[in-house]
This record gives C-alpha cells, structure tokens and sequence, in this order.
C-alpha cells in the first residue's frame, strides 16, 4: 500500500498535466459555450416564461439529464467521494431517497403548479395563502440556501479540483468557473443551462463509469473492496483509537440510530423532509419540470433522473473508497488528493466531468436563483435586471468561500446536508399542508415558518458556537449536539413547524374557497390556466397525457421503485 501525503502542498499534479490534457479541457468548454449559446436563441428569453422556462417547450430526456446534473454538482460529486472514503457506503442513501421525492414531483407537486399556472414557487404559496410576507420569506430564504449550500459549495470543490490538477491559485480557478458559466447562464437562461446540462451528464457519467472501472481494475474487483477498505489507515493520523480509522459498518446502508454516523432512523424520514424540499419545492428543481411540454414529458424526466441518482454508489462513492485504499491520507484531504492522484491516466476526461458539474449546478442555480427571489418581492425587474441580480447572487456566493473552507471539516457534503436540515424542514411542512390540507391558512403557515426559522437557527448557532471536536479531544458540547443527529432534527424541526401551522390555522378563520381553486391537490383544475406573471401567450403545458404514454410513465416508475427497494436491501 502505498504512502499517502498529510498535505496539499506535498503533491504537485500539473506537473504530470500535459498539453493533451489542457487540449481536451479547453475543447470541452468551448463545445459547452457553443451548445449554451445555441440553446439561447431557440426560445424567446425576453419574456420571464421564455427566460425561467425555456418557452414550456422542453422534452423528458433534456429535463431529465438537468435534474440529475443540477443535483450532482461538483459539490455533490466531491462531497460524495469525500464521504465515501471518510465512513463507507452510508451516504448513498442521500441519492436513492431522491426516487420517491422525484415520482412525488412529478406525480403530486408539477399537477398542483400547472393547475395554478405559477412560474416560481413563492409565487405558489403567495397564491395559496394571500399576502405578501411569505412570499417575501421565502425568496429570501432561498437566496440563502443559494448562496449557503449550493453555489458557494459547487464554486469550491470545483476550484479546488482545479487548483490541484493545474496548481493553479483557489481564486483564480473560481473566476475561470464563473467566465464559462456566464457566458451561457446569464445571456440564455433556463434553455441554455438545461441543454448544457444534458450534454454535462453525458459527459459526467461516461467519465464517471470509466473511472469506476479503472478503479475497480487497480483494487482487484468489487469482492476485495471490502477487506481492502477496513485496512486503509492513514499514514498520519492523531493519536486515538477511532479518528481516521474505518468504519466496520462501511459496507451497510443501514446503521445504528443512536451510534451511527448516519442513523437509518435520520436517513430514512429527516432524509425524506429534506429530500422533498429539494425534488419538490426548491425552485432549481422545479423549474425544470414546468418548462416540460406536456405533464408526460414532465413525469418521464424525473423517472430518467431516478434512474441516474441510482448510479453514484458505483461511480463515485465506491471509486472514493476505492481511492482510499490506494492513498491514505488524512482524511480532509483523501476525497481530493487521492481521487486525482489515482485516475491520472484520465485526468483529462475526468476534468473536464468535473469542471462540467460545476458549471451546470452553478448555471442552474443561479439563475433560478435571480429569478425566485426579485419577481416574487414585486420589483417587477426585466430579464436583465435579473441578469445583474444573478452577478450578484454568485458574488456573495464567492464571499462566502473563505467560511466554507473552514467549516467543511473535510467532509463538505455533511456541511451541505446540515446546513439544509437547518433550514429546510418547515419549508417542506408548510408546501405539503399547503397542497394537502384546505383549512391551511396564511396565519398558520407564516408563523410556523417563523418558529421553525427560530428553531433552525439556535442549532445552527449551537453548531457555530461549538464545532466538533479534534480527534482525542472529549465532546462537551450541548446535548442538542450531541444527542441529536442532524437528520434527527430535521424530523423535530419539520413536526414542529407543521403543528404550529396547525395550530394557528385552526385558531384563526379558514381560507376563502375561491382561493383554493386550482392550488391544491384536491382543487386542481384540469383545464390549463392563462400564462402568469408575464402576460404573455405562452401558457403552461398541457395538464393531462395521452394515455400510452401514461401507461408507460407508470410501468417504469413501478419498475424503478422495484430496483431501488431490491438495491436497499442488498446493501442494507
């Protein structure tokens, strides 16, 4: 087994990049410009459905490749590698969740949002409950969690990919992502960032399969992995009899719920509020799906998305545990470092993967970023006023990278689901009452996302004021901390956010019925409703699908529940 470096500085890569390498990375970017720019100028980006919806004019395998890209940023790609090589194949279960919130999307939420004809998702609740203020919270939580979790975390692990191939500085890697990016997200909007998405996913996994392979090649197959892995101990670790030592449950999905680094107990309902937020409420998500010609198009993206979120066990977490082996490393850096240094001979490919997923996480963000946000606090700003918005979203984004670098602990995708479990649950809560129950009123649901908002951000503040421990180092912080997983809390954050809703619905006076027409599960109309927002005549997709093509959205999504519950309990 080979010795592995406690330092970044101590491995020098660009040193083995050659001119081949740089050839097919700068081809890359320049097809990926070339399609962004050309997917512009297919729809009418003055308006905001042509700009934030692409025209409704999309098809399922577009849709599809950009819901899964948009998921796997480059954030996701490192933090999955990251925390497979850290505890083992535990952290698949944030991808396979991803199946029942996709099918709830596409089967449950996108029919309640082409009945109400909205464009963004506060304009949704601002349409359910009246007002203004939650529609104004809203936008400006989502900004946050834009600028939190998504961009400045995509932005980062992309960067430092970067920086470690060419030994280039962090920041001037960040600029080279933001330079690609905007040319094509900022002048196209949603149609560019979709079809460079379907062209980055191609990219991603084809890439992502070879490496995969190469890595299973140089380990001796799946069947040594296991073994292998239980004997990958750092060269340099601190003195202690846990710290950096694997896992003995690396190879289960299912651990402990008291003990577990992932409790099946978190991972199994938290993950769910979470997951539904995600594939169900988030406006980066969900725009895709509104841009869907017809709710056919719309339900068999998300199946096609499904299917890819069931592959990064083998092509990412595996390969990053598989990378382990041969580096070891300390830990916060075994993700990075030991992932470049084992798949050199396809760095080129690899690379340009990457630099792939991030462009299209940051693309998609940010630009349905600049656009849930201004609309919905009735600036009534032009597409290029939200252009500048969307500058200044991935500015502050940048701010934020000098935080995140040391508060991801190594593990940046723990920071990300943490981060989210904070904030996200009484979002879920008050989008799944809003739609399922009629007695939900506006009172009630700003109230509740106020209490939750309270509750999010004293553990956030406890996690703040009292980071984990250094290995050796006994953990004395708080109870909350220490008794309570974060996916545990985002069960207590959720079912508290959803009895105050209940609470203060029931305490004050109902909602009008002519407010509910078309906004709920049980009063959608099946009729499309004239365009919002924009005025102009481009409308919703079609409500309803032929019933073939019914039939087949439904065999595949019974037979990808049926794979996904098969891969569960291999794995379990």
């Amino acid at each position: 087994m080979m010795e592995g470096n406690s330092t970044a500085g101590s491995f020098t890569p660009s040193q083995q990049f050659s001119v081949a390498d740089l050839v097919v990375v700068v081809l890359y970017f320049s097809l990926n410009v070339a399609v962004g720019i050309w997917s512009s100028c297919r729809v009418n980006r003055n308006t905001v459905s042509g700009y934030f919806l692409a025209g409704r004019d999309m098809a399922w395998w577009p849709i599809g490749a950009s819901l899964f890209a948009s998921s796997e940023g480059s954030g996701l790609f490192i933090g999955l590698a990251g925390t497979g090589a850290a505890g083992g194949i535990a952290v698949t279960g944030f991808e396979w969740n991803a199946t029942y919130a996709l099918l709830a999307l596409a089967w449950v939420f996108v029919p309640v949002y082409i009945s109400s004809g909205i464009v963004t998702m506060p304009e949704y609740l601002q349409r359910r409950f009246g007002g203004e203020r939650i529609q104004m919270y809203l936008s400006g939580l989502s900004l946050l969690l834009s600028i939190f979790t998504k961009i400045s975390t995509d932005l980062y692990s992309g960067a430092l990919f970067v920086q470690v191939c060419l030994g280039w500085d962090l920041y001037l890697s960040t600029v080279l992502m933001l330079v690609v990016t905007g040319l094509y997200t900022i002048a196209g909007g949603l149609a560019a960032v979709i079809y460079t998405d379907a062209l980055q996913t191609l990219i991603m996994v084809l890439g992502a399969i070879v490496l995969a392979v190469k890595a299973f090649n140089e380990i001796g197959g799946y069947p040594n992995l296991e073994e292998a892995y239980l004997k990958a101990v750092p060269s340099k670790i601190v003195p202690n009899t846990t710290c950096h030592l694997p896992r003995a449950d690396a190879m289960h999905l299912f651990r402990d719920p008291v003990s577990g680094d992932l409790p099946w107990t978190g991972m199994t309902f938290g993950l769910s509020i979470m997951a539904t937020w995600y594939w169900c409420t988030d406006q980066v998500i969900v725009q895709r799906s509104l841009s869907a010609k017809s709710l056919c198009h719309a339900k068999a993206g998300s199946i096609l998305a499904s299917y890819l979120k069931m592959l990064p066990l083998f092509v990412i977490i595996m390969p990053g545990m598989i990378s382990r082996v041969l580096y070891p490393v300390l830990l916060i850096w075994s993700a990075l470092l030991a992932f470049t240094r084992a798949y050199l001979g396809f760095i080129s490919f690899f690379t340009t993967a990457l630099a792939g997923v991030t462009g299209t996480t940051e693309g998609s963000v940010t630009g349905s970023g600049s656009g849930s946000s201004p609309m919905e606090m009735d600036l009534r700003l032009t597409p290029l006023d939200m252009r500048v918005v969307t500058v200044v979203l991935v500015a502050l984004s940048v701010v934020w990278i000098p935080i995140l670098q040391s508060s991801s602990g190594g593990q940046l995708y723990v920071y990300i689901q943490a981060v989210t479990s904070y904030l996200a649950p009484p979002v879920t809560a008050v989008f799944v009452l809003a739609v399922f129950w009629l007695r939900a009123n506006e009172q009630g649901a700003f109230w509740g996302l106020m209490a939750g908002l309270a509750l999010g951000l004293a553990r956030m503040g406890l996690e703040l004021a009292y980071p984990s421990p250094r290995c050796g180092v006994p953990d004395q912080r708080p109870w909350l901390l220490t008794d309570i997983h974060y996916l545990h809390f985002a069960v207590l954050l959720g079912t508290a956010t959803a009895a105050v809703v209940v609470g203060g619905s029931l305490l004050t006076p109902p909602p009008p019925p002519a407010r509910l027409k078309d906004l709920t599960w049980w009063t959608l109309s099946q009729e499309p409703p004239q365009p919002s927002m924009d005025g102009t005549s481009e409308g919703p997709p079609d409500g309803e699908c032929p019933p073939f093509w019914a039939r087949v959205c439904g065999i595949n999504a019974v037979v990808l529940m049926c794979v996904n519950i098969f891969c569960y309990a291999y794995f379990a």
